[in-house]
């Protein structure tokens, strides 16, 4: 099956032999993600699940971030019932775990940014590489609503309770050295020309092992995530999210956030 290269509004596409590199394309926004890039990157995500030519997806951002979280200046038109605000309030959490169960290997490129859904974006890779003076940060607590996407128990899973609590809960920024000390990345490097050179270190760490026992790994290590969502309420973080964010509080601190 061909997968879709073209065409995408929010994503920048970019194939080279086993190896599609995936670049959010917002860069006069840091890649604040707006519904469009959600759905598109859960689009892609899904797609190469029907494909045999790429091995290896590498996620990053174009411009000076990652991804700056959500795009505060979006006017969202208003739903026609409360079936369609629903599917609106799920978009992020399909989009992660589009990242996080395909079958192919991913990567995240991260620099300048990671926050919110951004953060999301990255953790829901395979494998994660950053500057290290990438700012990782969810702010959502801090702007009245909960943390949405299922990242609570995907934070939980990758750096422990008690540090998912430090940044979902006082919504602490980490830089990219503390995110490796905790385990949220992998490897870090000191500039963005370092980066790329780590990114294609690993990328080729992939492509030198064998397809078919990678392919059996990841498969037995999505099966064992699976099991592990027994339980799990991710499904509601939306409907909590969207429920909050009607409050006047939340409309206030979301409105000013970044603006002191």
């Amino acid at each position: 099956m061909s997968l879709r290269l073209t065409d995408y509004e929010t994503l920048e596409i970019e194939p080279n032999g086993e190896v599609l590199r995936i670049w959010l394309n917002r860069p006069e926004s840091r890649n604040a993600h707006n519904q469009q890039m959600i759905k598109e990157v859960g689009d892609i995500f899904l797609a190469l699940n029907a494909q045999t030519e790429f091995r290896v997806a590498v996620l990053g951002g174009r411009g000076k971030s990652f991804c700056a979280g959500a795009d505060r200046k979006e006017t969202l038109k208003a739903t026609s019932n409360d079936v369609e605000a629903r599917y609106r309030g799920q978009l992020g959490r399909r989009a992660v775990r589009a990242i996080e169960d395909c079958e192919v290997v991913t990567i995240a490129r991260v620099h300048g940014h990671a926050v919110g859904g951004g953060c999301c974006f990255s953790t829901s890779c395979d494998f994660r590489l950053a500057t290290a003076n990438t700012a990782f940060y969810v702010p959502e607590v801090e702007l009245g609503v909960p943390l949405p996407w299922g990242a609570t128990p995907r934070l939980i899973s990758e750096v422990g309770a008690s540090r998912a609590r430090q940044m979902v809960m006082l919504a602490e920024r980490i830089d990219g050295d503390l995110a490796k000390q905790w385990g949220l990345i992998h490897e870090v490097a000191v500039d963005e020309d370092l980066l790329d050179e780590l990114v294609s270190e690993w990328v080729e760490r992939c492509l030198a092992l064998p397809p078919l026992s990678v392919h059996m790994a990841k498969y037995q290590m999505r099966g064992y995530a699976q099991v592990s969502r027994l339980g799990d309420i991710s499904e509601f973080d939306g409907d909590a999210s969207a429920l909050a964010m009607r409050s006047d509080e939340a409309k206030a601190r979301f409105g000013s956030f970044g603006s002191g």
